[in-house]
């Protein structure tokens, strides 16, 4: 089963508005998922610049955005992605 990819984006706006926390992903993932997660960082993921597509910290599950991405909503987002397939 391939795994899935969480990209954080680390860029000046998503960083101080909470991916600096988001980083630590990792330590939060439960069991069965930490084993089918790579978790990495993005300089910029180029969607905050006109507010079309939410507020920051941004997000991608696989290729599925997150606005005001959360630990909870990742995790959450995660076990769908898992689910479909």
């Amino acid at each position: 089963m391939q795994k899935t990819k969480v990209t954080i984006c680390v860029g000046t706006t998503c960083y101080l508005l909470g991916a600096a926390d988001l980083q630590e992903l990792e330590t939060f993932l439960p069991e069965d998922l930490k084993e089918c997660v790579e978790v990495i960082g993005s300089h910029c993921l180029g969607v905050c610049k006109d507010n079309q597509y939410g507020n920051a910290p941004f997000v991608k599950v696989d290729d599925e955005l997150i606005a005001n991405a959360t630990v909870g909503a990742i995790i959450e987002k995660i076990y769908e992605h898992r689910k479909g397939e």
